[in-house]
C-alpha cells in the first residue's frame, strides 16, 4: 500500500523524503535483509520498514480515538505517564546524516548530531512523527538539547522537563515535582483525569516492555551469544516506535525462539558504551561485527540505560505511584550527572557479567558530557584489566574506513 496521499497530507516536504526512504532502504536491506538472522526479526524488520508509514497511519488512529501522541528522544520521558492518559509515547526522527544539512542552516555546525539531524528534520518536513504530534517533550540532559529547545520553541511547542544534575534528596524531590507537572499537562491536553488505576496500568504496560528487552539481553550473555549485536541494536531501537504491548509479545516470540539455541553468533565479545544510536544509525555496530566481533551488550539510552530497572509495581496512591514513577528515571545514569559512579561502575558491571573481551566507547562528535567522562571510564576500567577504544564520529560514512582500520585493530588485539 502507497503512503503518498498521507505524507502530502501531514504536508512532507515530498521530494526530500522520497531521497531520505530510497537511500534508507539501501542501507537497510544491505545491513539486514541480505543476511539471515532469526525468524522473529521479521517482525522488527517490518517495523522499520513501516516507519513512516502503517505506525503514522496507527498514530493518527489514536488521535482520531480521543488519543494524544507524545513525542520525544530522551529516555528520561515517563512513558507511563502518557500511557495513563490515553496516549502513545513515540520517538522522534533524529539518528541520520541526511537531515543534518536542514538543521545546520539554522543551528550551529559545532553541535551534536543528533540535535542537528532531529532539528533538521522537523524544519525540513522530512518527519511525519512531528507531524502527528500533540506534544513533543524535551529534557534538559544537556546544554545543547537545553538551548535548542528554545529554537524548537519559534516552529512548535515544546513541553519541557527540567532533569537534575545531582541525586541528592534535593534533586529527588525537585524530579518528582517535575513528573506531577507532567501528570498535570497530560491531563490537560488529554482531558482525562489521571487516577490510581490509569497509573498503574501505565506502569504494568511499559514494565511488560522493558521485561522483554531484559529478557532479550539475559540471553545475549550466552557463549555463543544467540543474536547479533546488530539485530539487538534494532530492537532497541524500535522499542521507541512501536505499540509497548505488541512490542513486548513480539519479542517475547522471539526469545523463545532463541532459547531454543538455533542460532550462535562467535568471535571477541564487545561491550559498545556511551552515546545513544537512534534509528537509523547502525555504522559503529556494523564494522565491529564485520570485523570479526560480536556485541554482546549497549550501555546506552538506545540499550541497558532505556529498560534495565523497573518501576515498582502495586504502590499505594497516585502520589505513591508518581514517586515510583519519578524515582525509576532518576536512577538512569546519564553522563549530565555529577558525580556518576554509577555509570561508570555499571560498565565494570556489564563487562563482568556479559564475560567481554573489551568495551568499545562511543562518543558523538561534540557530545562534551560523554567525552569528559570517558576519562573515568578509562582509568576504572585499566584499573579492572578491561581493554578499551574510544570512538568519536557522527552519522555520515566519511570516516568508515579509518573507524574499520582502528576498529579491525582493537578486535585482532583481543582475540585470544
Amino acid at each position: 500500500m502507497g503512503y503518498e496521499a498521507m505524507w502530502r497530507d501531514l504536508g512532507l516536504n515530498m521530494e526530500e523524503h522520497d531521497k531520505l526512504l530510497g537511500g534508507l532502504v539501501s542501507e537497510f536491506k544491505e545491513a539486514f535483509l541480505e543476511r539471515k538472522g532469526p525468524k522473529g526479526m521479521d517482525y522488527f524488520y517490518w517495523v522499520v520498514s513501516e516507519a513512516h508509514g502503517r505506525l503514522i497511519e496507527e498514530l493518527l488512529e489514536v488521535k482520531r480515538n480521543g488519543g494524544k501522541v507524545v513525542g520525544g528522544f530522551c529516555a528520561y520521558v515517563p512513558e507511563e505517564v502518557v500511557v495513563a492518559a490515553g496516549g502513545r509515547f513515540v520517538g522522534v526522527c533524529g539518528g541520520t546524516q541526511f537531515s543534518i544539512p536542514y538543521g545546520e542552516g539554522i543551528l550551529p555546525r559545532n553541535l551534536c548530531p543528533l540535535i542537528k539531524s532531529a532539528f533538521g528534520f522537523m524544519v525540513g518536513n522530512l518527519c511525519p512523527y512531528y507531524k502527528v504530534l500533540d506534544l513533543l517533550v524535551g529534557e534538559t540532559t544537556c546544554d545543547g538539547k537545553k538551548k535548542a529547545w528554545e529554537i524548537f520553541d519559534y516552529y512548535m511547542d515544546v513541553y519541557k522537563m527540567e532533569l537534575p544534575q545531582m541525586k541528592r534528596d534535593v534533586d529527588r524531590e525537585a524530579w518528582f515535582r517535575e513528573v506531577v507537572l507532567f501528570k498535570g499537562k497530560m491531563e490537560e491536553i488529554s482531558g482525562r483525569k489521571i487516577g490510581e488505576d490509569e497509573l498503574e496500568e501505565g506502569i504494568r504496560l511499559i514494565n511488560k516492555k522493558r521485561r522483554a528487552l531484559i529478557h532479550l539481553y539475559q540471553l545475549r550473555k550466552r557463549n555463543p551469544s544467540p543474536i547479533s549485536g546488530l539485530d539487538a541494536l534494532l530492537i532497541a531501537q524500535v522499542a521507541y516506535y512501536d505499540e509497548p504491548g505488541r512490542f513486548a509479545e513480539k519479542l517475547e516470540k522471539l526469545c523463545q525462539e532463541l532459547e531454543e539455541g538455533n542460532h550462535s553468533y562467535k568471535g571477541p565479545r564487545i561491550l559498545v558504551s556511551g552515546c545513544p544510536m537512534p534509528l537509523p544509525f547502525w555504522k559503529v555496530h556494523r564494522i565491529i561485527e564485520g570485523s570479526g566481533a560480536i556485541v554482546v551488550c549497549e550501555e546506552s539510552c538506545v540499550g541497558t540505560r532505556y529498560f534495565w530497572n523497573l518501576v515498582e509495581e502495586r504502590v499505594p496512591g497516585v502520589e505513591g505511584k508518581l514517586r515510583a514513577i519519578s524515582d525509576r528515571y532518576l536512577n538512569i545514569n546519564c553522563s549530565c550527572f555529577t558525580p556518576n559512579s554509577e555509570r561508570v561502575e555499571g560498565i565494570v558491571r556489564f563487562s563482568r557479567e556479559y564475560k567481554v573481551d573489551g568495551v568499545i566507547h562511543f562518543n558523538l562528535q561534540f557530545c562534551t558530557t560523554y567525552s569528559m567522562e570517558f576519562i573515568k571510564v578509562k582509568k576504572r576500567l585499566e584499573e579492572e584489566g578491561i581493554p578499551l577504544l574510544e570512538v568519536e564520529t557522527d552519522y555520515g560514512l566519511q570516516d568508515t574506513g579509518q573507524l574499520k582500520t582502528r576498529i579491525e585493530a582493537f578486535v585482532e588485539s583481543i582475540t585470544y
